[in-house]
């Protein structure tokens, strides 16, 4: 029998909510074909035991989507860099940063990350309120990466266009897009060239020791790396920040827990990256190398496969109530940073950023609400990411203001450029 061929991405639903159809593929046709709006048809997977083998079994590779029509939301293809890599390739560039992002390494940014993200709160508390994607999400955590890589800061209105770019699914022309690529890369070589004639105490001048200790890594891959870890260095924690204020002041409740206990926000972290479908058209498809059984289901070898995380991570037969956000959940088994090879490289920062982010934030403003009617509330459009683009947050209380003291200095707020 023929099976029948879905259109996909599914109609985006409201806000954080999941698409329905997801839902019911899970439970009625778990493995299912799709076609997306280019490159060749793919299976769809959303349950949660066949997502982890597509995404940890070495019988599925990235490589393969280098020779291939890739299954697409955009008509150019930008298939390659590091997450086009399969073992061992990938796990020898990876290397270059294997000091970057240990749970030690990280530990040390925590009171750096306190100390940048209490300085632009404590500037939100005295305006009465502020933009939690322009005024705090998103200064914060490209602070963090350009202090971290050692990226000039100012130099963020560049970078940032890049990144952006590289993540529209529209509004960007295919010329845009390659240029923007282009940019970020003569962008980072420059950086690399300079770090190797000059090091600092920096991320990518680490990178190049190893380098040059092991030469497992060749200039243009370094360069490859830098860039992952530049661009998924702020962008979905950038994202994922705001995603998780307006679920967590959606139900009032929710923030409310956390203010009154603060050790519940390690865990809260975990189970907002459950709760929360960052993806808005499931992750990169993996090609079988062979047939492989999913579901009961034949994947031929050849055929590309698209693991749908967002609704994996509610499946009820992994999470209990997958429905409700349970801040003490254990375990919790997530794939919101991905699993297998792949695994986000940054999870580690990630989650201290997200840690610091909600302590700092239910700490100093515990009377943070949404707006009335959600009113000012933008989402954004035409991206793999889904999330708000535009946050406004209201707090009730305002510290006095002494009149002889000199105003406040306003956030930097990234304007968006077109190098």
């Amino acid at each position: 029998m023929t099976a029948t061929v879905r259109a996909f991405p599914f109609p985006r639903a409201r806000r954080l909510d999941l698409e329905p159809e997801y839902r019911a593929l899970r439970e009625r046709e778990p493995v299912s074909r799709v076609a997306f709006p280019y490159g060749e048809q793919a299976w769809l997977v959303t349950r949660y035991a066949d997502v982890r083998t597509v995404l940890t079994d070495p019988r599925f590779s990235r490589a393969v989507s280098l020779e291939r029509d890739v299954p697409r939301v955009t008509e150019e293809n930008f298939s390659g860099g590091l997450v086009a890599m399969d073992p061992p390739e990938h796990t020898r560039v990876r290397s270059v940063c294997r000091h970057a992002f240990t749970a030690r390494t990280v530990a040390r940014l925590r009171q750096r990350a306190t100390t940048i993200a209490t300085d632009l709160v404590e500037t939100a508390r005295r305006e009465g309120g502020f933009d939690a994607v322009e005024d705090f999400a998103l200064p914060f955590t490209l602070k963090m990466i350009c202090e971290l890589l050692g990226v000039p800061y100012e130099d963020r209105d560049h970078f940032r266009y890049w990144a952006e770019a590289g993540l529209a699914t529209t509004s960007l022309t295919e010329d845009e897009r390659w240029r923007a690529t282009g940019n970020m890369w003569d962008y980072v070589a420059n950086l690399v060239a300079e770090r190797r004639a000059h090091p600092r105490d920096d991320l990518i001048s680490a990178m190049l020791a190893v380098q040059s200790e092991t030469g497992a890594v060749s200039d243009d891959e370094l360069v490859i790396v830098a860039m992952t870890i530049l661009v998924a260095g702020y962008e979905t924690t950038s994202t994922q920040l705001p995603n998780f204020l307006y679920v967590l002041l959606e139900d009032r409740a929710r923030f409310e827990t956390l203010v009154a206990d603060p050790g519940l926000i390690p865990g809260a972290v975990e189970e907002l990256m459950r709760y929360v479908p960052l993806e808005a058209n499931g992750t990169s498809p993996r090609y079988a190398l062979e047939d492989v059984t999913l579901s009961g289901v034949r994947i031929e070898a050849g055929e590309p496969v698209v693991p749908a995380s967002v609704i994996a991570n509610r499946d009820p037969e992994v999470f209990t109530d997958p429905d409700r956000l349970d801040f003490t959940r254990s375990p919790n088994p997530h794939l919101g940073f991905g699993l297998g090879a792949h695994f986000c490289l940054g999870a580690p920062l990630a989650r201290l950023e997200l840690q610091v982010a909600l302590d700092v934030v239910t700490t100093a403003v515990p009377d943070l609400r949404l707006p009335e009617d959600n009113d000012g509330i933008e989402w954004k459009e035409g991206m793999l990411v889904r999330g708000p683009s535009r946050l406004p947050l209201a707090v009730d209380s305002v510290d006095p203001v002494d009149p002889t003291a000199p105003a406040p200095t306003a956030s930097p707020r990234p304007q968006r450029s077109r190098p």
